[in-house]
């Protein structure tokens, strides 16, 4: 009798521990169920383009230091940092009476021998005069022409001449200033067109042809984009580097471009148009494999695809995809195959709560 009064209260504890233990299967079962929140996209179709993307600095096409070929006195400068110059301006001049006197000696030295000269030979064609009186003084005369040239060459060299046009971007002289020979008096700047040197490696050298298409931006102006165009491919390869040299050459009439600007290129080389396009945040990379997350029917399954070109926001889709289908952008890195999933929107700035509308005339608010 007590035997069976101990074995009730123990079957109940029992069935209620067995109960127990269903009803926390069926939560543990429920929240292994609970679906993962997810960003989505869908596979589209559209243009994507091949670029190689490296970095350079912008250089004016021409640019020189202008040099003070004579030595003296700076008399007047004549143009400013920023000015635009013609070739041939006179940009400076040193002080020159001391060359115009040489000058004025020298031409007059010639005057004289040129009438000697000419007294001389309708003397010599009557035979009244050597021959080597004769030469020696239409060897004086040359000898006089050329230091008369001379003297004219110094009084034109006192001038500093703009070689070609430009601005001028660098002045290194003040008035008054003694100089000598060959000091640097200005820096002259062809701003009409710029280069830029990209330096590729060799392994990608063979997708590059002059006339490619290149896009460039800056730091100082973001989001705003600029084009060049392949000029030049070195053809030597860099044995310390192992790059080639990619000179592009960029239209200054873009506004806004400055030498020394340091700038972000991409030569475009190949195009594909109707390409199946997966967005570049969906791909995950493993192994030297390429992978997405592909939704169906509220569970996510990973999936291999072979990817082609890329850009800056999508990857062109070789194999494993087809358009239409949706994959998962945002959250991947936390599941697992065939995870049950829940597409959610991407957080967006709240609209602006509107305004109360105003109370009817007569009525108290």
């Amino acid at each position: 009798m007590n035997t069976i009064r101990l074995a009730a209260p123990v079957a109940l504890i029992s069935l209620a521990l067995l109960a127990g233990c269903k009803d926390g299967k069926k939560a543990e079962d429920k929240k292994e169920e609970a679906a993962i929140p997810v960003e989505v996209a869908a596979v589209t179709t559209g243009t994507i383009e091949a670029a190689y993307r490296g970095t350079a600095t912008l250089e004016a096409e021409n640019e020189a230091t202008v040099m003070a070929k004579q030595g003296g006195v700076i008399e007047q400068v004549y143009v400013e940092e920023g000015d635009r110059v013609r070739a041939g301006q006179v940009l400076a001049r040193l002080e020159s009476d001391r060359l115009r006197f040489d000058r004025a000696r020298a031409q007059a030295e010639v005057d004289r021998l040129e009438q000697d000269f000419t007294r001389l030979k309708s003397v010599f064609q009557r035979n009244l005069v050597s021959r080597e009186a004769y030469d020696k003084t239409q060897y004086e005369l040359s000898a006089a022409r050329a230091a008369a040239d001379m003297t004219a060459l110094a009084l034109k060299e006192a001038e500093v001449r703009a070689p070609f046009d430009g601005v001028v971007t660098a002045r290194f002289i003040k008035r008054g200033n003694q100089i000598q020979p060959n000091t640097q008096a200005f820096r002259v700047t062809q701003l009409d067109h710029l280069r830029a040197a990209v330096y590729v490696p060799e392994r990608d050298i063979y997708k590059l042809k002059t006339q490619h298409p290149v896009n460039l931006t800056v730091d100082a102006w973001p989001g705003k984009a600029f084009t060049g165009v392949v000029t030049l491919i070195n053809p030597v390869v860099d044995a310390t580097t192992g790059t080639v040299k990619v000179t592009v050459t960029v239209d200054a009439a873009q506004s806004g471009l400055r030498p020394g600007m340091f700038a972000r290129a991409e030569i475009l080389y190949d195009r594909h148009e109707q390409a199946l396009l997966v967005p570049r945040d969906a791909v995950l990379t493993e192994d030297a494999s390429e992978s997405v997350y592909v939704v169906d029917k509220g569970h996510a399954r990973r999936r291999a695809i072979r990817i082609g070109y890329g850009d800056a926001d999508n990857f062109e889709v070789l194999e494993g995809l087809k358009a239409g289908e949706s994959v998962v952008t945002t959250g991947q890195t936390s599941l697992k195959d065939d995870a049950k999933v829940e597409a959610v929107q991407p957080l967006t700035d709240a609209p602006a709560a509107p305004a109360p509308a105003a109370a009817p005339a007569g009525q108290a608010g």
